[in-house]
């Protein structure tokens, strides 16, 4: 897109101080380049490029607008006389053409604003397929029923909640500035977003779900059992994950109650004390093992409301009791084992295992063996993802697992200075899209650092509101979160909600987008070797830590940094900001924008080198965050993948695997099936039935089947570049054996 030079860029004094009101109330200062872009972009429509002598032409244009504008108007001036102005010009200037594309463009763009609050028009789209709806979320099989249904009051509650929200904030996420996250949900409904579950006190306390008196479980079958109904009946009354922190040592005095079962049978009926200790030990572990088969199952076979699988994530690791230790060996067996016949992948819960030095890192630890089990686990699921104890301390200010994929919350004390991590929960998730600032900056970072700030205060407005509408919630609308326990706070019906979350025991989350494709926009597409470049991506994230902690200290909650895992928005961002402004190279010419802080997808670093150059930001979004990396086949070889966990241990706190384990049933190919048009299909006898192929990609940090669940265009194109560089990690292989 061509842009005005810096000599025409400068404005009269009088225009300067111009306030441009928009069609939201907002009042703007005016700003000729928009003028420019949008006159300049009408020309490319209809002749294809911006010829030196139309951009000439297109100044002179302005020349006239800002005359006319000057001698009407003094103070302000409403967006649509802007637009008026425009068009007279054009027409004057004999540019008919042109005038009918900026016109046809500015239409466009209010009918595109009414549809997005206009139900029958968005239940067309759904009822058409249309892909942006339909594939939003890789956890929904857009097929079946109950999905359906919750689609469709999705599309209901978007139109609904864009209307209720600061029409500045709807206008920023409706143009792609930022991203109000769940729209299908909040702010429709005052619900929340992710969730640590306080299973330890509704084991030990009861609970109630629907008619049901729940007391504390005497078996640890019974223990997971209501588990997987506490887990169902919270993921619908929220809309994001929730996840099960250090269950090992949550579940083993239920193990425990197993255990005393089998010693008083085996003390009455088995005389010789070594027979009598190997029932008991064989009994229980046998208990152990099918409360965990039994959990995997039933959370597979869940759905929630929203119609979907709940995202649960359990934590385990740190356990070193034997009934900890078996409920950890069990979690990895039934995962290696499988679902079903053919054992296929499980894709949920997610595992996330925790590494400890003293307890499992090294050979020498009590649980070095359980390390290997899970190596093992993730060269043939990708599961378990693991955590770096020490390092999450030093990044959160406390440990405990992400509450669903990747939202940390931070360490925090109650009034009586007791550490709290479980029962606590995420408010919601506003995303900025750093690339088209970097585009609007034009190669100018005084630029970009005065719209980065502007963004940042609507971000903040937005991130407001979310807070101030989950308030209104009642007890009684979610009483598993607010009243039976889950969320540790035990309320009573005419209590305020906001309990459980003011003095920052909730987080609320500025998400961001793209920091890759901003650094290529001033640094060129290599920037990732050049020390200046980074440090320009760091100072970013020190920007937006640094306005997240204001707001927290301002309004009494956690504003926390958050590395959004942007399964749909790789492509919302980078579609709508193509639409505005053209291809940009390094930027939106690939078709999406990477994900978080990530080195860019078509590079081929190794693991190492990969982590080192990551290492440096979770500091400043502590309140989420993931690595991950990439590699070859490694069921054969999982000291490879224990090397890098190692190395990982003292530099970063969270790692994920992505290794190659579809199946093939059809000829028995294990490995990397290969994107197509048509889906992903086998290599060696391309098959692509999702009935007899297991296909299992990582989605933004956790696992999906996109035979099952199509993924959005940019997820797919991403996952394909990664396929065709794959095979690049032998060279990690090789650096494996070179150092051992």
């Amino acid at each position: 897109m061509e842009v005005m030079s810096s000599q025409r860029a400068r404005m009269p004094y009088q225009l300067q101080r111009l306030l441009v009101v928009k069609r939201d109330g907002r009042q703007v200062p005016f700003d000729n380049q928009k003028i420019y872009q949008a006159v300049a972009k009408a020309v490319q429509e209809v002749e294809g490029q911006v010829t030196p002598e139309r951009a000439e032409q297109i100044e002179q244009l302005l020349f006239a607008v800002e005359e006319e504008i000057l001698g009407r108007f003094h103070t302000d001036i409403k967006i649509y006389e802007i637009q008026s102005i425009v068009e007279h010009q054009l027409l004057e200037e004999n540019m008919g053409e042109i005038a009918k594309a900026y016109i046809h463009y500015r239409t466009q763009r209010d009918i595109e604003r009414a549809n997005a609050t206009n139900i029958n028009y968005r239940i067309q789209d759904l009822m058409m397929k249309e892909a942006t709806i339909v594939n939003e979320n890789a956890n929904k099989d857009s097929r079946v029923f109950n999905t359906q249904r919750d689609l469709t009051a999705g599309i209901v509650a978007k139109s609904i909640g864009l209307k209720m929200m600061p029409p500045h904030v709807a206008n920023a996420h409706q143009k792609g500035q930022i991203h109000y996250h769940d729209l299908d949900y909040h702010p429709y409904a005052p619900m929340s977003n992710c969730c640590l579950i306080d299973f330890k006190s509704m084991f030990e306390q009861g609970f109630k779900i629907g008619n049901a008196d729940v007391e504390s479980p005497k078996s640890i079958q019974t223990a997971t059992a209501q588990m997987a109904q506490i887990i169902a009946n919270v993921a619908s009354s929220q809309y994001g994950g929730c996840s099960a922190n250090r269950i090992d040592e949550v579940l083993a005095p239920y193990g425990e109650l197993n255990r005393r079962k089998h010693q008083k049978m085996a003390d009455q009926w088995i005389e010789d004390p070594a027979k009598r200790e190997a029932f008991v030990i064989e009994r229980t572990k046998k208990d152990i093992y099918d409360a965990m088969q039994s959990l995997e199952y039933e959370i597979n076979t869940l759905y929630t409301s929203q119609g979907q699988t709940p995202f649960t994530t359990l934590g385990f690791g740190l356990g070193t009791s034997w009934i900890e230790q078996e409920i950890q060996k069990a979690i990895l067996n039934v995962r290696i084992q499988g679902l079903g016949q053919e054992h296929r992948t499980a894709i949920f819960p997610k595992l996330v295992f925790t590494l400890k030095d003293g307890v499992n890192l090294h050979p020498t630890d009590p649980n070095y063996a359980i390390k290997q089990l899970a190596l093992e686990c993730a060269t043939k699921r990708m599961y378990p993802d693991v955590l770096m104890y020490d390092k999450i301390v030093e990044l959160t200010g406390s440990f405990k697992v992400p509450m669903g994929c990747r939202s940390f919350l931070q360490g925090w004390r109650d009034e009586n200075g007791q550490e709290v991590n479980d029962g606590r929960m995420n408010l919601g998730v506003v995303t900025l899209n750093l690339p088209r600032i970097a585009i609007e900056a034009n190669g100018n970072q005084e630029t970009f650092w005065k719209i980065l700030d502007s963004r940042l205060d609507i971000c903040e407005d937005a991130l407001v509101y979310r807070v101030e509408r989950v308030k209104e919630a009642s007890p009684e609308n979610a009483p598993i979160l607010y009243k039976y326990g889950a969320w540790g706070i035990r309320l009573n019906s005419e209590d305020s909600v906001d309990k459980c979350f003011r003095n920052k025991r909730a987080t609320v989350s500025l998400g961001y987008i793209g920091l890759y494709e901003v650094a290529a926009a001033f640094y060129g597409p290599e920037w990732e070797t050049n020390p200046e470049a980074k440090n320009f991506t760091l100072a970013i994230m020190k920007r937006l830590k640094q306005r997240a902690d204001q707001m927290g200290d301002q309004y009494g909650y956690h504003f926390s940094v958050y590395s959004t895992p942007s399964e749909s928005l790789t492509d919302r961002f980078c579609r709508i900001d193509r639409q505005a402004f053209g291809l940009v190279a390094n930027v939106n010419d690939k078709d999406y924008y990477t994900n978080s802080f990530h080195y860019d997808v078509r590079k081929k670093p190794t693991p190492f080198e990969k982590i080192d150059f990551e290492k440096d930001y979770p500091a400043y979004c502590s309140g989420g965050f993931i690595h991950y990396c990439e590699y070859p086949n490694l069921r054969q070889n999982p000291k490879a993948l224990e090397a890098v966990w190692d190395y990982a241990y003292s530099r970063i706190g969270y790692l994920g695997t992505n290794t190659p384990i579809d199946h093939c049933y059809e000829c028995g190919f294990e490995g990397d099936f290969l994107p197509t048009e048509r889906g992903f299909e086998c290599p060696q006898c391309h098959n692509n039935d999702p009935k007899t192929c297991d296909v299992v990609k990582r989605t933004c940090g956790y696992l999906g089947n996109p035979q099952l669940r199509p993924m959005v265009r940019g997820r797919h194109k991403e996952i394909s570049s990664r396929v065709k560089h794959i095979d690049d990690a032998g060279r990690f292989l090789a650096q494996v054996d070179a150092d051992e």
